[in-house]
């Protein structure tokens, strides 16, 4: 076992000798075992996992059932989403008997940012109240991060490791170094569901008002350089 138990409950931050260790030693690992491996050096209590129930999330959402049926996943429902996204949602919920959480906005912050349609004007101000304020209302209670981020999606993910320490958490990232070809192979082995609106060319997706038809992240925030919405930044 990888001696953090202690350090964790006691809120100190792991050192960056013992990041790369954890790395060096994740590395070698397949994404199942990854995921095995950190409920065996982490308490679970200590585990914050994400998901979007976006394009392909039931890839890590499969992986995690599999492993720890009883870890709580975290929805950040923007008020902004599909239809489409919420039935995704509850499909993935059912099948996998995931025990979901869902988190939203302050009402009278997420009511601005819909009477000023903020996401035409600032859309990292309108991420950060609907998506990066909520979590980060919760996110003092975990130590470790756990989010489906592969390497091939952005520019910015492809510089990221499997553990990392930003802003005072532990983010792991089981999936980061699958290849879109591997995770493609994998759902169609499992017939995973996709999203009912990858079928009409959305590969990533976020908020109604944000996203159009796009491979990989081209999709979000159309017209304009954003790529990310600051969760993982």
């Amino acid at each position: 076992m990888f001696e953090t138990d202690k350090k964790l409950k006691n809120n100190d931050v792991l050192s960056s000798n013992e990041i790369t260790s954890l790395n060096h030693k994740y590395r070698k690992l397949t994404a199942t075992q990854r995921i095995n491996e950190l409920y065996k050096d982490f308490n679970q209590d200590d585990v914050m996992l994400t998901s979007s129930f976006a394009a392909t999330s039931a890839f890590l959402l499969k992986l995690v059932s599999d492993v720890n049926s009883s870890q709580t996943v975290f929805f950040i429902d923007t008020g902004y989403h599909f239809d489409d996204t919420l039935a995704y949602k509850e499909q993935l919920s059912t099948q996998y008997g995931l025990n979901v959480k869902s988190i939203s906005a302050l009402k009278e912050e997420h009511d601005f940012t819909t009477k000023d349609q903020t996401w035409l004007k600032n859309p990292d101000f309108c991420c950060s109240i609907n998506k990066v304020k909520p979590l980060d209302a919760i996110k003092k209670n975990y130590k470790v991060w756990m989010s489906g981020l592969m390497k091939w999606q952005s520019d910015h993910r492809a510089t990221l490791d499997i553990f990392e320490e930003r802003n005072g958490i532990l983010k792991f990232y089981p999936l980061l170094d699958i290849s879109k070809q591997t995770r493609d192979a994998f759902i169609k082995e499992h017939n995973l569901p996709f999203h009912p609106l990858v079928a009409k060319g959305y590969n990533s997706i976020g908020c109604k008002h944000c996203t159009v038809p796009g491979d990989d992240r081209n999709g979000r925030w159309n017209n304009h350089p954003k790529t990310e919405c600051g969760l993982h930044l």
